[in-house]
């Protein structure tokens, strides 16, 4: 199932009773390396302008309905919450939340304060799907993005997903940079691999440019629904800026400057790794192999390179790189065997001999290496993951650019 399309119906069927959405329903993505989450550890949020209890009381049981009906319950990684709240956004709510995209919070901190500015909690089995909804409630949005959600008919579930992809490459091409991520290497990105609800999924900086970007799309199976969202996803929402990696967390997202302080190397199963250090300490950094391409630039750090990193910890305590920015290219150099007069690179002659040219036979007994500064295939400026391996949260450069634009 899909937390989103949960989210449609209902809002389908409340407003077939003449309840009234306020804005759009918003999808908040929470903290990507929390360990117990969902695949995307996304949530919902709605307001509803209602006008009286009993109207209340309908709302509550229309949405309780529809989420014990769909919510697939068997799983057991299916532990579905419900929040209803009635009030301000307190600065409590709003740290609460930002705490939850950005670090841990316990069932027992989201219960606590539903309980401090009377929300109502509806928990299935465990209930931990509480902590998100409520975040969603109250999860500020300083910069959002939209996404809009194509939903497919039940049938096709579990089936090959049928979309033209010369539309979405001419709609990529005539949308972008106002919708984003829709492409990889040239192939579909906007179609999900699981056998969920959605079709496809556009993303972008406005609805404007979604719904122009969805007229471009030519789907070849029926589609049942559409759903515009409110989003923090791709705004780096995730990441906190920190100046000593002693003071990293696991399962926390970060940004953090170092140093690099070795040769990157390659493990089995084609991750690349390096380790980055400050004043405080060091860490380990990944490159893991879904990020592709990405990998081949991580490969070319130096030690002494001065670096921006992007990323989350994991159980292991490794920072998984989302993108960097090369601050500073140390640079590198080589010592070769000095030039013989004809120019040619001559060679040793042996140990404690000096050097023999291979051309003219000229000899050298005492003669100093010549330095040589490596070319880098790097430059100073940002790298970022491909589309495939890039998480919801995660700023795309092409969004930091055009706030760049927009600054200067």
């Amino acid at each position: 199932m899909c937390t989103t399309y949960v989210c449609a119906v209902v809002l389908e069927k409340l407003k077939s009773c003449g309840m009234t959405l306020k804005g759009e329903p918003r999808l908040i993505r929470l903290n990507p390396f929390a360990p117990y989450k969902t695949r995307g550890n996304g949530a919902v949020s709605f307001r509803l302008v209602l006008d009286n209890n009993q109207t209340i009381r309908r709302a509550k049981q229309i949405i309780l309905d529809t989420v014990e009906e769909l919510s697939q319950l068997n799983d057991p990684r299916t532990n579905p919450g419900v929040v209803f709240y009635q009030g301000p956004m307190t600065r409590d709510l709003q740290e609460y939340s930002m705490k939850t995209v950005q670090c841990m919070v316990t069932l027992e901190e989201a219960e606590n304060l539903a309980q401090k500015i009377g929300a109502e909690i509806f928990k299935y089995k465990n209930g931990r799907g509480v902590i998100g909804a409520l975040a969603a409630i109250g999860c500020p949005l300083p910069d959002n993005t939209y996404e809009l959600i194509a939903y497919r008919e039940v049938n096709n579930y579990g089936k090959v997903r049928r979309i033209n992809e010369d539309s979405v490459r001419l709609m990529d091409h005539e949308t972008y940079p106002e919708t984003f991520d829709n492409l990889d290497e040239g192939y579909m990105a906007i179609t999900p691999h699981t056998p969920c609800p959605v079709l496809y999924g556009i993303r972008g900086e406005t609805k404007e440019a979604l719904y122009r970007a969805q007229e471009m799309i030519r789907s070849e199976e029926p589609i049942e629904r559409v759903m515009v969202f409110l989003t923090n996803q791709h705004t780096d929402m995730h990441l906190q800026a920190i100046d000593r990696i002693a003071g990293i967390e696991k399962y926390q997202c970060y940004v953090v400057k170092g140093v690099v302080n070795s040769n990157p190397h390659v493990i089995e199963g084609g991750h690349v790794i390096f380790n980055l250090k400050d004043e405080s300490g060091e860490m380990e950094c990944a490159a893991y192999e879904p990020t592709k391409r990405f990998r081949d630039s991580v490969r070319e750090l130096a030690p002494g390179d001065e670096v921006t990193i992007y990323g989350g910890i994991g159980n292991k305590g490794t920072l998984n790189v989302e993108k960097m920015e090369i601050l500073h290219l140390k640079p590198q150099y080589q010592y070769l065997n000095p030039r013989c007069d004809c120019g040619k690179r001559m060679k040793s002659a042996g140990k404690d001999k000096g050097y023999k040219c291979p051309r003219c036979g000229g000899k050298l007994t005492d003669a100093p290496k010549e330095k040589v500064e490596i070319a880098r295939n790097l430059d100073e400026g940002f790298y970022e993951v491909p589309t495939s391996a890039r998480r919801h949260l995660s700023k795309p450069l092409v969004r930091i650019r055009d706030e760049s634009k927009s600054k200067g």
